[in-house]
C-alpha cells in the first residue's frame, strides 16, 4: 500500500522500491479492495510482492520499514523510518481501511518533506 500511495502522490519525482522480508505470494485481496476504494488499482500497476534485498537498501536514500526489526538490512548513512502498523493479512476490510489511512497520512507527510 505504501509504495502504491507514494507513487500516486509523488509521480516520477520519487523512485519507489517496494519489498518485504517475507513477501506473500500474491497481493492480499482485501488490500486490493481497500486501495481500489481510493482509486488505486494494484492489479493494474502490477504490485507484486518482492523480497527485500541489500541492493534495494543500498540504492535508497530513505528506507521505510514497518516493524521488520532485525530482519531488515541496515546500512550506515541511510535514513530509516519505522512505521509501526498492523499487518493487514487476515484482517477484515474495516481494519485494512484504517491501516491504509494511516499509511496514507504517513506517505503524504513524507512526500511533503521530500518534494519541495
Amino acid at each position: 500500500m505504501a509504495a502504491a500511495l507514494l507513487s500516486h502522490y509523488a509521480g516520477d519525482r520519487i523512485i519507489v522500491r517496494s519489498a518485504g522480508t517475507a513477501p506473500a505470494d500474491s497481493i492480499n485481496p482485501t488490500v486490493v479492495e481497500a486501495m481500489s476504494e481510493i482509486g488505486i488499482d494494484l492489479d493494474a500497476i502490477h504490485a507484486i510482492p518482492k523480497l527485500l534485498n541489500d541492493e534495494a537498501v543500498e540504492a535508497s536514500d530513505v528506507v521505510i520499514t514497518m516493524g521488520c526489526g532485525d530482519a531488515c538490512p541496515f546500512y550506515a548513512g541511510k535514513r530509516y523510518e519505522d512505521w509501526q502498523l498492523d499487518d493487514p493479512a487476515g484482517q477484515p476490510l474495516d481494519i485494512v481501511r484504517s491501516i491504509r489511512d494511516r499509511i496514507d497520512r504517513n506517505v503524504q507527510a513524507l512526500v511533503a518533506e521530500l518534494v519541495k
